[in-house]
């Protein structure tokens, strides 16, 4: 049964070698692979291999946010330097993901918008990256374009990220009716505090205390009971929101 067991352990790390090759990721992970072949694989498929499944992704959010406090800047790096060396599809797309990340909205919604143009123009995954890029760029035409182009073709697909971008590209444009009524959809759907807090950030915004005060009470009553990881991972828009209640 030990043979069996270490087999397993090679072809898995055989599997993350071919990934690591395909997808033009730096090659010492071959060394990490074949030195360390279980943690080295699990390690590797947390980091790249998920984020490319089409799966919701906590531990990848979590890995990236302890990666983030560790060394800001190392993902952008190696994705520029990854696309730089070899400019495939894949790492445009990280790359595209590392500035999103970064806060570089503007050319992250360029890179996406490229990625749009080649073989994966249809990819809905790609679509909500560029939607997201356009909204923290400031342009929420284009990011509810992308969202619109969604709903019509998989009006199920990732639902609550799909509505959130909605009601805050509706809300960017001054359409308050669609989008009070989108962020109403969104918390009685999905009730969780990324939704509350930015229904909160638009309804204080335009001044809406009625609307945001319960919505405050909401966040406030989950976030005591966080633990340290789910702080750092919900921090982003718990920074906006602590900035919004400043007024």
């Amino acid at each position: 049964m030990p043979f069996v067991g270490l087999g397993v352990h090679i072809l898995l790390a055989l599997f993350c070698a071919i990934h690591v090759v395909r997808h033009g990721q730096q090659l010492y992970w071959l060394i990490i692979l074949f030195s360390f072949p279980l943690l080295g694989s699990v390690v590797y498929i947390v980091m790249f291999v998920l984020p490319h499944a089409r799966l919701e992704r906590g531990a990848v959010r979590a890995v990236r946010a302890a990666g983030r406090v560790m060394d800001p800047g190392r993902e952008l790096r190696e994705a520029r330097a990854a696309f730089d060396d070899t400019p495939t599809a894949q790492n445009q797309m990280r790359l595209a993901a590392a500035l999103l990340d970064a806060g570089n909205g503007v050319e992250a919604a360029t890179q996406y918008e490229a990625c749009l143009r080649g073989p994966f123009a249809k990819d809905l995954e790609i679509r909500l990256g560029a939607a997201r890029a356009f909204i923290a760029a400031g342009q929420p035409k284009p990011a509810l374009d992308h969202l619109m182009s969604i709903r019509a073709e998989r009006p199920d697909f990732r639902a609550e990220p799909v509505s959130l971008l909605t009601a805050r590209a509706l809300g960017d444009l001054e359409r308050p009716a669609e989008a009070k009524a989108e962020f109403e959809s969104a918390s009685s759907r999905f009730g969780s505090v990324e939704v509350w807090a930015e229904y909160a950030i638009w309804a204080l915004g335009r001044g809406d205390t009625a609307t945001a005060q319960p919505l405050l009470a909401q966040i406030d009553k989950a976030s005591a009971k966080w633990n340290a990881m789910a702080r750092q991972l919900n921090e982003p828009v718990m920074r906006r929101l602590r900035a919004a209640r400043k007024g």
